[in-house]
């Protein structure tokens, strides 16, 4: 292997900002202190048992195990610390009890979507999704908006490309069906515009939703079951075994320039009024009127009337029928603001806060060295120890420095490579010379 000097320069340059963009963020303080928080979780698989740990953590006491990003999970505390894991935890010193109100899902055993494959970051050729409620992750061939792609369909080797697309920033698993995958293939269980591995874009695109809920989730919460299909709330469905796939449910702003129709890719114009004026939009009420006097209890139900024909599809979803439902859910942009305040409505939704509020994800702080030469960090470390000391230091590194530049010097004006054995043979006379 040789370099010409400039070729090695610009390498170490590059190592440096690829580490800053890697590693952005303070690993020196395990998150376990901070209780449960939503936060980025790591799974360490060279641990024997399938825990969680924090991102300092995975960096700092993990560092030469492998590991798989399991991305934002609510209500979590880094298991790191305690009993449950043997490897010692290098940030947070005292051992601490397991961790009873985590929830270890299938991706604590690297399996995601209701197909239930690992995720291989190197073979993997779709976005996937991330439910909000369950937080697992979910093919878009899975989720019937696509059919299963093969590395064939790509214009170039898959890459991977995760897509929480239910929290900021934008993760993993495969089967294999002529048609689109559905649970029956698998255990049972973002949207791109066109992903990176270049296929097509699929059913529902990114900018026309803003959340997924999947169909356990679904069936689980009353409230997302009631409006399943009906406008902003995004279904794909077919009506025939052999069928193409079609989204039902379109949008309900009419200052939109169009809805989705029940046939996948078809538009329609935006409802208008007899005398071709845009039709005005539906009145919304929000809960307790201060200035009208109206109480949250006496509000009438302004939920949109149930789709009759997604209702009968949950059943049979219920029953294991997925043939022409999946059952999974797409809420489009803003989907927060338009809930129904009614009484019975406020209920079901304030079970389930992050369907009323987006949540925050910690973050540690940023790395106050992410970005520094190895110089300015040797330079920064020399602050932290004795005067003395530090001055041999600089001395030393500096006759180091200015030796080295003398013997490259000749490389760089005849723009010459630099080989291994030239370094090594820089180095052993040096050695040579102190002995």
């Amino acid at each position: 292997m040789s370099n010409t000097l400039r070729e090695l320069l610009a390498s170490q340059d590059e190592l440096v900002r690829e580490a800053a963009l890697a590693l952005p963020h303070s690993f020196s303080q395990c998150t376990y202190n901070l209780g449960y928080i939503r936060q980025a979780v790591y799974l360490c698989l060279t641990c024997a048992t399938p825990r969680g740990i924090c991102y300092p953590c995975s960096v700092a006491c993990h560092t030469n195990h492998e590991q798989v990003e399991l991305f934002p999970k609510r209500r979590f505390r880094c298991d790191c610390p305690t009993g449950a894991l043997s490897h010692p935890c290098g940030l947070h010193k005292a051992p601490e009890e397991a961790n009873a109100e985590n929830a270890y899902g299938q991706n604590f055993e690297g399996r995601f979507c209701r197909c239930g494959r690992a995720y291989d970051a190197h073979a993997e050729v779709e976005t996937m999704i991330q439910c909000l409620a369950c937080e697992d992750w979910y093919h878009e061939s899975c989720l019937n908006l696509r059919k299963r792609p093969t590395t064939q369909d790509t214009d170039h080797p898959p890459t991977p490309h995760p897509h929480p697309h239910n929290q900021p920033g934008e993760h993993p698993p495969h089967t294999t069906n002529e048609q689109t995958s559905t649970a029956e293939e698998g255990s049972d269980g973002g949207a791109s515009e066109a992903s990176s591995s270049g296929l097509p874009p699929p059913l529902i695109t990114a900018d026309q939703y803003e959340a997924l809920v999947c169909r356990s989730c679904v069936l689980e919460i009353p409230i997302l079951r009631k409006y399943a299909g009906t406008p902003d709330a995004l279904v794909v469905i077919r009506r025939s075994s052999e069928g193409v796939w079609t989204v039902l449910g379109g949008a309900s702003d009419l200052d939109a320039d169009f809805h989705i129709d029940v046939e996948a890719g078809a538009k329609r114009s935006r409802n208008v009024s007899e005398d071709g004026e845009p039709a005005l939009k539906r009145v919304r009420l929000h809960g307790g009127d201060e200035q009208s006097g109206t109480s949250a209890s006496a509000l009438p139900c302004l939920a949109p009337s149930p789709s009759q024909e997604v209702q009968s599809l949950l059943q049979q979803v219920e029953k294991g029928d997925y043939e022409f439902f999946a059952g999974d859910l797409f809420l489009t942009d803003d989907f927060r603001d338009r809930w129904c305040k009614c009484t019975s409505c406020s209920e079901s939704l304030s079970a389930h806060p992050y369907l009323l509020t987006e949540e925050d994800t910690y973050e540690p702080p940023a790395d106050p060295d992410s970005g520094l030469s190895l110089e300015e960090l040797g330079l920064r470390a020399l602050e932290h120890i004795p005067r003395d000391r530090a001055i041999d230091g600089i001395q030393a590194f500096m006759d180091l420095r200015d030796g080295l530049m003398q013997y490259l010097k000749p490389f760089a004006e005849q723009d010459k490579e630099v080989n291994e054995s030239d370094i090594q043979a820089f180095f052993e006379a040096r050695k040579q010379g102190k002995s």
